[in-house]
């Protein structure tokens, strides 16, 4: 039982809502890395096409488990559009179910879990910052988009919208 509660332990650490110290500002760093440090993180345009037209994020791409791991951890400058997309996700293999928590969070999200046909399979809203409960995707995802708490519903967001991107 111990390896089960290890592994899905695991499994929420590198899936995390794990943060990273990439400013806001940041610039592209050109190996696609999604950062490692400040001012590092490539920058990528996420549109989302909900009923009542297109929303546009500027978002920090996290393309690497390192990144992916870091997240928005230590976050508090994110912009009113940006976030962090786990974009392809896991990096390493083919789509699974994801796991996020909010541990070193400071800043409430919505976390937008999207399918490999990339419709939103789930939109988890408001997060509970410095949480360490169990965020679950509940089906197998490709991609993660991680914005301000309370941005979808403002927008009117819901699951089965369309997500797009620059790769």
């Amino acid at each position: 039982m111990w390896r089960i509660v290890a592994g899905a332990m695991l499994a929420a650490l590198v899936a995390g809502c794990s943060g990273s110290n990439v400013s806001a500002s940041a610039t592209t760093s050109g190996d696609g890395s999604g950062g490692g440090g400040k001012g590092n993180a490539a920058l990528v345009t996420v549109t989302v096409q909900s009923r009542n037209g297109a929303h546009v994020f500027q978002v920090e791409a996290a393309r690497t488990a390192a990144a992916q791991e870091r997240g928005l951890m230590f976050r508090t400058n994110i912009p009113k559009d940006g976030g962090m997309l786990f974009a392809p996700y896991p990096p390493d293999g083919p789509p699974r179910a994801a796991n996020f928590w909010m541990k070193d969070t400071p800043s409430s999200l919505d976390i937008l879990f999207i399918r490999p046909d990339h419709t939103i399979a789930r939109i988890e809203e408001n997060t509970v910052p410095f949480s360490q409960t169990l965020i679950s995707s509940g089906e197998a995802v490709a991609a993660v988009l991680e914005i301000n708490g309370g941005r979808a519903g403002e927008l009117g967001i819901n699951e089965g919208d369309k997500v797009s991107w620059d790769r």
